[in-house]
């Protein structure tokens, strides 16, 4: 191997990040991994991770660089794919013109002059410790055709054996599925247009024993609400690299100037929580607005799943005395105000009050709501029309594709990076937002683009960031037929999602479960959902579904009207519980933990200054022993003692006969044993929730 010209080193957190450049050629990373020491000599890291050569390969190795290209002979996925305007594939051999190193991280910057292009690499440290910001851009002197830029390449380590991605479906959001390496890769295009209930922009990269207490893991997430790509891959000579993109064709016709969504990347040896609370922070404490989680959470009620389309005056002021008297703080109207919306056939587009259901406008039902001191927030569907509109039959040729396409939810979607669909739904919504105490839009997208598209998700973001700039005060929830539109990238623009349309405790315990990977308490909405599930046909118990709601920021979706006294009892109960807690909840750590016993799915959630936690501990199913296993806690002071009890013993069954102290009495242990050996917790049926709370002493 060549003497490197240069090399770079980053550190951040406990990671150190060491990148080097062969006589100016395209950058390559060295190390990426657990802190190493301050002396280190970084010339010898890359002498020592030169590999042999044997029979049947080339003379050598073509180094997975930030941007592997054509031409040559990386046998792998090119970073870069890229036409001139004749369709004449371009081979760029990019050498080095300048770096930008700087406390929070480095500027890489490549040319090819004689075919006019210049790349950049930053690499960046997030305000938040352990986590990295990644992005390319590329500029050309002359238009041509981008196929395909993936965001800073980086290999994956070679002793972490499986790749996890997450896969799902509607009502069935963040399903891990877990895949060895081998001779092909794993590519996962979504060319959905969102970010997709079916692939969420994430991989983990570990080894084969990781647990989210203990084990290596690598992490990475696109932060980009369109269609994405990832490679997942394993070069005939063992090496291994990760790409994400926008999804192949993003970028359509003839252009200049091109460039990524933000790759966030985290590494962890302390098992899936080292780069799951770290990820969480990012969100909390740098995407989201400066001193948003300061501000109390307020409970929802949303009366979605109490009328649908049947808006009637009396109903819903009837609901809304029934939801303040329960607890609840905001007051949501979702679909079905506008237009001559009867049903979901129709007035997509037509965003003015329908005079039949509100002949004096919103002001009557916003003035009741407010006087039981709830704030109002309204649900909109901008990027969408339906055919049976004004706004259709005016500009046709305002929807992006062809007419003839296959219809979604008998909707089609506004070409929204028309400036004249912009300005639109800008004046539309804005006078809607003055004329009106609204203080929360639920914005929902509930249909597939007809193709993915780079300029519809960079308009949605300037539309965004436009109401967002003129109403500051209003907050703004990414809803995409549940989570269909998650991402870093949609979360520097909203403040809640709604995580799925599951109302079923069941289910959401799972995906609440998995999305604590990523998401903060301050930003996922949880509802108690009917008694009867909607999307399951389940019956639940209100003690679980709210317990569950609780594990996030808490509301209500449901008919009021179908409580009983006991159940109205026991939710005002938990909601109660959920305001009187919800000050540091909100700014919580959550560690999810490893249970020994498969039926339980548990986490705990910890203050950030380690003073007090709160364990919900939910169980899915029949345990295979008679009895529960005890529960092990994490990231306690084990040198201090805990003040534990269990908040919920009024929920006791029968079948609990023993003689716990914890059914009775407050327990004082140490941290150490109780991330040692943990804590038994009493007998309980399948679907239900235990709810231990501890205090630092």
């Amino acid at each position: 191997m060549a003497v490197p010209t240069q090399t770079w080193r980053l550190d951040h957190g406990q990671q150190t990040l060491v990148i080097a450049s062969d006589r100016k050629a395209m950058a390559y990373v060295v190390y990426w991994g657990a802190s190493l020491p301050n002396d280190i000599d970084l010339y010898a890291l890359v002498q020592g991770q030169v590999r042999d050569i044997t029979g049947g390969m080339i003379d050598s190795h073509s180094a997975i660089s930030l941007c592997p290209v054509e031409g040559d002979a990386f046998a792998g996925q090119p970073g870069l794919l890229a036409y001139d305007k004749n369709g004449q594939s371009l081979m760029p051999q990019f050498k080095l013109q300048s770096d930008d190193v700087s406390a929070d991280g480095l500027v890489l910057i490549y040319s090819d002059k004689q075919l006019g292009l210049t790349y950049q690499a930053h690499i960046k440290k997030c305000l938040t410790p352990n986590v990295w910001r990644l992005s390319a851009s590329l500029v050309a002197d002359q238009p041509i055709v981008l196929n395909w830029l993936a965001a800073p390449v980086m290999p994956a380590v070679d002793h972490l054996s499986e790749v996890t991605e997450f896969g799902g479906r509607w009502v069935g959001e963040l399903q891990p599925h877990i895949r060895q390496w081998g001779p092909s890769a794993l590519v996962r295009e979504n060319r959905t247009g969102r970010t997709g209930h079916e692939h969420f922009p994430t991989l983990l990269v570990s080894n084969a024993g990781t647990k989210h207490t203990q084990g290596e893991v690598c992490a990475w997430h696109y932060g980009w609400s369109g269609g994405h790509k990832m490679v997942a891959e394993e070069l005939p000579d063992g090496r291994r690299q990760v790409q994400f993109g926008h999804v192949t064709g993003s970028y359509r016709g003839l252009q200049t100037e091109f460039k990524t969504a933000d790759l966030y990347i985290a590494y962890s040896n302390t098992g899936l929580n080292g780069i799951s609370v770290p990820f969480q922070r990012l969100v909390a404490d740098e995407l989201l607005p400066q001193g948003f989680t300061s501000l109390p959470r307020p409970v929802h009620y949303n009366c979605w799943e109490a009328i649908y389309f049947d808006h009637k005056f009396e109903t819903l002021t009837d609901l809304a005395v029934k939801a303040a008297a329960l607890g609840a703080e905001r007051f949501v109207l979702d679909d079905g105000w506008f237009g001559r919306r009867d049903d979901d056939t129709s007035s997509l587009g037509d965003w003015i009050i329908d005079k039949r259901k509100y002949p004096q406008g919103l002001q009557p039902l916003i003035e009741a709501v407010k006087a039981q001191g709830l704030g109002f927030g309204l649900w909109f569907e901008p990027e969408m029309v339906n055919e049976d509109s004004d706004l259709y039959r005016a500009h046709p040729d305002w929807i992006l594709g062809p007419a003839e396409q296959t219809r979604g939810r008998q909707q089609l979607v506004l070409n929204i990076a028309l400036p004249e669909v912009q300005e639109y739904l800008y004046q539309h919504m804005a006078a809607m937002l003055e004329q009106y105490d609204i203080e929360y839009i639920k914005w929902d997208h509930n249909r597939v683009l007809p193709f993915a598209d780079a300029a519809q998700t960079n308009a949605l973001y300037a539309l965004l960031g436009r109401l967002r700039k003129t109403f500051a005060h209003v907050e703004i929830e990414s809803c995409a037929s549940g989570g269909g539109r998650i991402d870093y990238g949609i979360l520097q623009h909203t403040q809640r999602v709604w995580l799925s349309d599951s109302n079923d405790a069941m289910e959401r315990l799972r995906i609440q479960h998995q999305s604590a990977g990523f998401l903060p308490l301050v930003v996922t909405g949880s509802h108690v959902g009917p008694r009867h599930c909607h999307t399951s046909g389940r019956l639940h118990s209100m003690a679980f579904r709210a317990w569950v709601a609780a594990q996030r920021h808490m509301g209500m979706e449901m008919d009021l009207n179908e409580l009983t006294d006991e159940e109205a009892t026991q939710l005002k109960k938990v909601v109660n519980w959920w305001k009187a807690n919800r000050g540091w909840l909100q700014t919580a750590n959550i560690w999810r933990l490893d249970s020994s016993d498969q039926a339980i799915l548990a986490e705990q959630q910890t203050a950030v200054d380690g003073g007090q936690f709160v364990v919900f501990a939910g169980s899915l199913g029949t345990s295979q022993q008679i009895l529960p296993r005890p529960l092990r806690l994490t990231a306690l002071d084990e040198r201090a003692s805990y003040q534990i009890k269990l908040h919920n013993k009024d929920e006791l069954v029968g079948l609990s006969r023993g003689t716990l102290d914890i059914k009775q009495q407050q327990l004082t242990h140490s941290g150490a044993y109780l991330m040692n050996y943990g804590v038994n917790l009493p007998w309980q049926f399948p679907n239900a929730m235990w709810v231990v709370e501890g205090t630092k002493i």
